[in-house]
């Protein structure tokens, strides 16, 4: 006889299918209570930053290094090639103006000017032998023009003469027309001689002149080739130290190779590299100060140098007051360079938070200290040390304000000690 088989209520199917729409339905209101609420995470208040907002005073500044170089330094540069010859002194010396450095020997300059002392004393002699010649022309033509002069004289005495003869039919006709042509002669004669006398005054001194512009030219010439070759003994152009001196005997130095520097030091400068991104902040008469033991000296902007090195260019700054009686050649500086005046203002330390919020929000804490929650701030300036604060914060609000790497989307912090 078939028995009747009851089917069973609670089978695998149903079982997982009531298991999903449950898991469902819990995953949805997890969702919205989630949401519904704020996320919130411990933090041990010993691996976390808190500082207090307060009021004080505040300068947008950057720290910058400086160079300590003497106030002038004067270049030692080849004015000829050559190879060195002799060095009088040492790097290090101190050193008078004019005083010798170092001398360079150079043949082809030396023979150029042995050349040339020739040249002007061939010239120096041609001058005088064309002189010479010149007065004894010019002593000819005024031997010549006093027979001229005489003969004129006699020619006009002998034409007055006759021509009285004639008027008193002493003497005939063709005797007296000889006489008249002969000091008709005589007078063109002296004429011509007068002319070519001045004609050739003017010439002997155009000639005179233009030797002597060729022989002042020449000699001009002369005393530079002198001082090209004097020249070759590098002398200290002021007073002051020789340093880094790169020069040794039997070495061979190109015209206008870098010998040395002469150093100035009645005082000192600071030669500061600056970021190029502050370039347009910058400008003559910014104030910077550093800390030398327990003392602050201050320094200012004199001179900017506007072309940019690898992203950063450079400025030159002079002690205002006091100097550092300690300060050396070469000594780095750290320098607090301002660049806005000292004020008052709301400031909050600076922090890894930022990195994060942009600056835009911090974890506030609240009164009874134990939570921190996200609230809306504004940051205006900054220095090394500071932002500050626009709005969102007041004096003596409390802030997390170390990194917020691990904090995700957290609205609140719960701060366990």
């Amino acid at each position: 006889m078939d028995r009747k088989i009851e089917k069973k209520k609670w089978n695998t199917k149903r079982i997982m299918m009531i298991a999903g729409i449950s898991a469902v339905v819990l995953l949805v209101g997890g969702s919205i209570l989630f949401t519904s609420g704020k996320s919130k995470l411990n933090v041990d208040t010993e691996r976390i930053t808190i500082s207090e907002i307060k009021k004080g005073s505040f300068q947008e500044f950057i720290p910058v290094n400086g160079i300590v170089m003497p106030i002038t330094t004067i270049y030692l540069d080849a004015s000829e090639g050559g190879r060195v010859e002799q060095k009088f002194v040492e790097d290090g010396t101190q050193m008078k103006k004019g005083q010798p450095i170092l001398k360079l020997s150079n043949t082809d300059l030396e023979l150029n000017l042995a050349n040339q002392e020739t040249q002007v004393f061939n010239v120096l002699t041609q001058m005088q032998i064309s002189r010479d010649n010149a007065r004894q022309n010019t002593i000819g033509k005024l031997n010549q023009m006093a027979d001229v002069d005489n003969a004129l004289k006699e020619a006009e005495r002998i034409y007055k003469l006759d021509k009285h003869l004639y008027e008193e039919k002493a003497i005939g006709l063709q005797e007296y027309q000889k006489a008249q042509n002969d000091y008709q002669y005589q007078v063109h004669r002296k004429k011509l001689t007068t002319q070519i006398l001045s004609q050739d005054t003017t010439s002997t001194q155009q000639q005179a002149s233009q030797m002597k512009e060729s022989y002042d030219h020449m000699k001009a010439t002369l005393e530079l080739m002198r001082k090209k070759v004097g020249d070759l003994i590098v002398r200290a152009p002021i007073d002051g130290q020789l340093t880094s001196m790169d020069a040794e005997i039997g070495q061979n130095k190109n015209k206008g190779e870098r010998l040395g520097q002469i150093d100035v030091l009645s005082g000192y400068k600071v030669r500061v590299d600056i970021d190029e991104h502050y370039i347009t902040r910058i400008f003559n008469g910014l104030m910077g100060d550093f800390i030398l033991g327990d003392k602050t000296y201050k320094l200012k902007i004199t001179k900017i140098f506007t072309q940019v090195s690898n992203g950063r260019f450079q400025v030159d700054m002079q002690f205002v007051g006091t100097v550092p009686n300690t300060i050396r050649r070469g000594q780095t500086l750290q320098i607090r360079l301002a660049l806005s005046d000292e004020t008052q203002a709301l400031l909050i330390p600076k922090g890894g938070f930022y990195q994060q919020t942009g600056g835009n929000w911090i974890f506030k804490l609240s009164d009874d200290g134990k939570t921190a929650f996200r609230a809306d701030i504004q940051l205006g300036r900054q220095n090394p040390d500071y932002y500050e604060v626009l709005q969102g914060l007041k004096p003596g609000d409390k802030v997390v304000t170390s990194s917020y790497d691990n904090y995700g989307d957290m609205q609140e912090l719960v701060l366990k000690k």
